[in-house]
């Protein structure tokens, strides 16, 4: 046989491990912002000022937010780990960054997502949509609509495949779970996108960073539903402690019975409540809450997907 022959032959290298992290700022054609729909609760438009030719929201304070630059950024931040390995059983973490917030400032650096889940091993890949653009507000845009979450990990997987350079990576990345992650006022779209968003079958579990400023109902109806499927873990300062204690009341309610500390493994079953101190904990609880780096000791602690 010809030696150009035995090479068209010849079998694909094996995927690899990746070698180094890969990072990008992805504009989405799902994003969770510009929103031009309802408010569920009212069902009043979401942009409900107008100044000439601008648009704006009012927020629950009173203040008005502008459509730009508040509402306009569809960016997501993608993130593969060094060693993430399409090969193996891989997770998607959601990640939904609460107030204030943008992607670099925030997400990247100062709550130090992309890094904490690096070194937890976990093989998994991280996607965190801009949310309201360091503002102080907690509207959940796109994913107040039945469905959109769904469409939003669709797309990401996509997003995720051209990232990692290999077209083999997509049918991992198309079928992996997903962990949804919400900090501080993530609360809203993260409850929204359990409820409605038509991912249902996919997620894995849910991480609260002292997340939990209501829709204690949804939280409690998505877990008592998917109980033997998912894992629930909610750690919290003060700042939303009476909420937690709602939220265990309506579980309890189900026959569930969560604990009260950092489990050795977020198995399926488990429900966790961690008091992790006083409200002044909050601002810095993605990287100091009942742990120094507790994104990393959660992820570390998802059984069954990890790289080392």
């Amino acid at each position: 046989m010809p030696a150009a022959a035995q090479g068209q032959n010849r079998p694909p290298p094996p995927m690899r491990p990746l070698a180094e992290a890969r990072s990008q700022l992805v504009a989405f054609d799902a994003p969770v912002f510009p929103y031009r729909g309802r408010v569920p609760d009212t069902g009043k438009p979401f942009l409900d000022v107008r100044e000439g030719a601008r648009r704006g929201h009012r927020t629950g304070r009173g203040d008005v937010l502008w459509e730009d630059p508040t509402y306009s950024d569809r960016r997501s931040l993608l993130f593969l780990p060094k060693g993430f390995d399409a090969a193996r059983p891989a997770l998607i973490v959601f990640y939904l960054h609460g107030n204030g917030a943008t992607l670099e400032r925030d997400v990247r650096d100062r709550q130090a997502v992309p890094r904490q889940l690096e070194e937890s091993g976990l093989n998994a890949a991280l996607v965190a949509p801009q949310l309201a653009v360091d503002a102080a507000d907690s509207s959940a845009g796109n994913l107040w609509r039945p469905g959109y979450f769904a469409r939003m990990i669709d797309e990401a997987a996509e997003r995720l495949m051209r990232l990692h350079g290999d077209r083999r990576a997509g049918p991992a990345l198309n079928a992996a779970p997903v962990v949804l992650v919400a900090y501080s006022g993530g609360y809203l779209p993260a409850a929204f996108a359990l409820a409605d968003g038509g991912a249902g079958h996919r997620v894995r579990g849910t991480i609260l960073m002292d997340a939990l400023y209501g829709e204690e109902a949804k939280f409690a109806a998505w877990f008592g539903a998917r109980r033997r499927q998912v894992f629930l873990l909610s750690a919290f300062t003060d700042s939303t402690r009476d909420y937690q204690a709602t939220l265990r009341e309506l579980l309890a309610a189900r026959g569930i019975a969560p604990t009260s500390a950092m489990p050795a493994a977020l198995s399926p079953g488990t429900a966790s409540f961690i008091a992790a101190g006083g409200i002044e904990r909050h601002a810095d609880f993605a990287t100091q809450a009942w742990t120094a780096n507790p994104l990393r000791a959660a992820f570390a602690a998802i059984p069954g997907y990890k790289v080392r």
